[in-house]
This record gives structure tokens, sequence and C-alpha cells, in this order.
């Protein structure tokens, strides 16, 4: 399994991409939300990851950063199912009752054009502990219990845990408990907490999401979602602060990298 990581920043990230990344596995890809605008097709095109290999989506929660690529994404599976075929099967999109409810708003506002394939494009509710298998993965969705908005993570067997863009609770340590990864939102280091007040936007920074990993016991943590502000320095910064608190690997990827899973 490969995770192509298309974007690593936050909502209002300028010198790189909003955070969304895509699980590669038996040459099928499940995406995970869509950054928050056209560039994702951008994204996908440097990663060499074929649209129409893409027939699953889950939608972590509606805010803008998450929601919107995804429109893009809807528009050009429909064009590729419209002129030539050269889109094969379904594309089947998970998320909340609540994001499915505004991703649907948004293509009637927006791009009509799916409704014209609404036997082939999918909008799955997900529920709290649902357990679905995507492409021979074995799926287990979760409800994050988000301050801001109403917002899912998921884990993958015993492998991974994503925990969506708020730290994880400790009510909900169980469900990512001893996975060997954990994809963790960190939107800073713990020093600069009063410069970008990532508490106050339901954020945690790169010592507390690495305490978080170090008990629950996880083997290695990638950190996302992050400010982006000095990229040229953001992997070694954040890789020094996590390793005073994790003892296990330590990813702090850039837009476009690939990690094997």
């Amino acid at each position: 399994m490969k995770l192509h990581i298309l974007g690593t920043g936050n909502g209002g990230a300028l010198n790189c991409y909003n955070t969304c990344f895509a699980i590669e596995n038996n040459e099928e890809y499940l995406l995970v939300d869509g950054g928050g605008g056209n560039q994702i097709l951008n994204q996908l095109k440097l990663a060499n990851i074929d649209i129409t290999k893409i027939h699953n989506i889950f939608l972590s929660h509606n805010h803008t950063d998450h929601i919107l690529g995804v429109i893009w994404v809807l528009r050009n599976v429909c064009q590729k199912m419209s002129f030539g075929g050269s889109y094969i099967g379904n594309l089947n999109i998970y998320g909340s009752d609540k994001s499915m409810k505004v991703l649907k708003l948004l293509i009637e506002l927006l791009f009509p054009m799916v409704k014209q394939f609404e036997d082939r494009i999918l909008f799955n509710v997900v529920d709290d502990k649902q357990m679905v298998k995507i492409n021979d993965m074995n799926f287990t969705f979760f409800d994050i219990h988000a301050k801001k908005d109403k917002q899912f993570g998921f884990v993958i067997d015993d492998k991974l845990a994503f925990c969506g863009d708020e730290p994880l609770k400790e009510d909900l340590f169980d469900f990512a408990k001893n996975k060997e990864w954990l994809i963790h939102e960190s939107f800073c280091l713990d020093n600069e907490e009063e410069i970008y007040k990532s508490h106050q936007k339901g954020h945690c920074t790169v010592k507390e999401a690495s305490i978080t990993a170090q008990t629950i016991n996880a083997k290695n943590l990638i950190i996302l979602h992050t400010e982006d502000n000095d990229l040229k320095n953001r992997k070694k910064l954040y890789t020094n602060e996590a390793k005073k608190y994790f003892n296990g690997n330590i990813y702090v990827p850039n837009d476009l990298e690939v990690l094997i899973v």
C-alpha cells in the first residue's frame, strides 16, 4: 500500500497545497479529501495518478480546504464518463450525512451535470464504527467528535489510522492504538503556538501530536495539515521536535512525496 501525499498545508496555505492524499492498493486509488480548488487536478497529474483509477473518495468533513477540490475531481470524472467513456465503473463517495448534504448542494449549485450520472456516482453516508471494504482494504470509520464540524476519520485493519484535521481525543485512543501508522494534524511547532493560534483553530502542535503517537503506541507518525511559512526547514524542525516525545519513525512529507506503508 502506498500513500501519495498530494498536499500538506493548512486551510490557508499559499506555498503548498491543502492537506489531501491518495491511498494506492492494487493499482486503484482512494482519494482522501480534495484540497480547496482545481489545483487537485494538477497535483494528481504530477503524482502520475490517472483519475480513471480513482473509484473511491473519502470526505472527512465539509470545510472549503477539503471539499472544493472534490467538486473538480467530480467534474473531471463526469467528462471522462461523457466523452469517450474512458472512466469505467462507478465512483463511490464516503462521508458523514452532513458532508454528503453539503457536497450535493454544491453540485446542484455549481455542477449539476453530475445528476446525469446519479446511477454511477454514489453517495455513501458513513456511521460511527461502520466497517466497509474498499480496494481490498478493511476500513472502520469513526466520528472524531470534532469541535468545529461533524467529521470522520478511519482505520485500516491494524495498519493505519487517520484522525481527520483535529487532535485525536483521549476517548478515541482505542481506535488508533497499536497501529503501524498514525496520520495526525500538527499546525505548528510548540513554541509557535502563540503565533499561529493552533488551539483556537482546533489544531495541535507537533509536540502534542507526538505525545499522542507515543501514548497509543504507534510505530510511525505522519504529520500533515501544517503552517507553510518555512517549507525549506519544516521537515527538519518538525522532525527534531517530534523526536523529543515520540520513539517511532517520524515523517514530515512535502507535497507529492510517496510513502510505502
